[in-house]
């Protein structure tokens, strides 16, 4: 197409999301506090404690379902020392553009929070010694949607039409007119807020997990979840495609038909779950 946006003014509007007077207030903040490469837990755990809306929505996020810690968790303080950094900076980013997602695309909170549920059973039952961390990455897979569409409403909402009119996915919907997709536009902000490499590949790759070199189960998880998420038709992730589950991922993470069960079963309440978390 003719009227596709130059990549480079692209990624620097996208990098600078921070500086977007339509960004909630609290994004911003975070955002410009993420990009500090030695920020710690304490200076963490001081911007969460001094914002009450904020405190309330991270202690829902750590004691709902989808971390498993229901009604164990009281405080900031008890939080970040229990999950982590990689785990506190996520949910901050995800509680954060909670309200980003509600106001650029209805039903795409409900999928980011289904893909967490579903990433964090996956994780569990592969074994995985982070499970909450391999979680945040099913929360924040398809961030790069949120800020595409605030930044570009009118393109993307084009490429909404395109996915739907051509029955296709909206990652390819998209190329034709960023020549890019979300995938890569998520990985742009998460490596500049300095996010570790499991979720920088598992954000860039989750329609491709056979590209995944550092972090190909963590890719293989999301990507799975993704597609189970939008077989249980949760949410709204900008199409109405299920897509096939990748042969590599699919084999490398070997789940039976009872573990597939298991993980669907959990799913029946996720949207409810979705509502009450925010």
């Amino acid at each position: 197409m003719s009227d596709k946006i130059d990549i480079r003014t692209l990624r620097g509007n996208v990098e600078s999301i921070n500086a977007l007077p339509t960004v909630p207030s609290t994004l911003r903040r975070i955002s410009v506090m993420m990009e500090k490469p030695s920020i710690g837990l304490d200076e963490l755990g001081r911007l969460i404690s001094n914002d009450p809306a904020l405190t309330v929505r991270i202690l829902k996020m750590i004691n709902s379902a989808a971390y498993g810690f229901p009604g164990r968790i009281s405080s900031v303080s008890h939080a970040t020392m229990l999950l982590g950094l990689s785990v506190i900076k996520g949910l901050l980013i995800g509680v954060s553009v909670f309200e980003l997602m509600e106001k650029t695309m209805i039903g795409l909170w409900e999928h980011s929070l289904g893909c967490t549920v579903v990433t964090r059973m996956i994780a569990q039952k592969k074994g995985l010694k982070e499970p909450e961390e391999v979680s945040v990455c099913g929360l924040l897979h398809d961030i790069g949607k949120a800020v595409l569409m605030l930044q570009y409403a009118e393109a993307y909402d084009k490429a909404m039409q395109k996915a739907e009119k051509d029955g296709i996915n909206i990652h390819e919907a998209e190329i034709d007119y960023f020549m890019v997709n979300h995938a890569e536009v998520g990985h742009w902000l998460v490596q500049k807020w300095h996010f570790p490499m499991n979720l920088v590949e598992t954000i860039r790759y989750h329609h491709h997990p056979n590209l995944s070199k550092q972090s190909p189960m963590e890719t293989a998880i999301v990507h799975v979840a993704d597609v189970l998420v939008r077989a249980k038709g949760v949410g709204y992730p900008g199409d109405l495609v299920v897509p096939a589950v990748h042969p590599a991922a699919w084999e490398m993470l070997n789940l039976s038909d009872n573990d597939i069960g298991d993980i669907l079963r959990n799913l029946e309440d996720a949207a409810s779950f979705a509502r009450e978390t925010i």
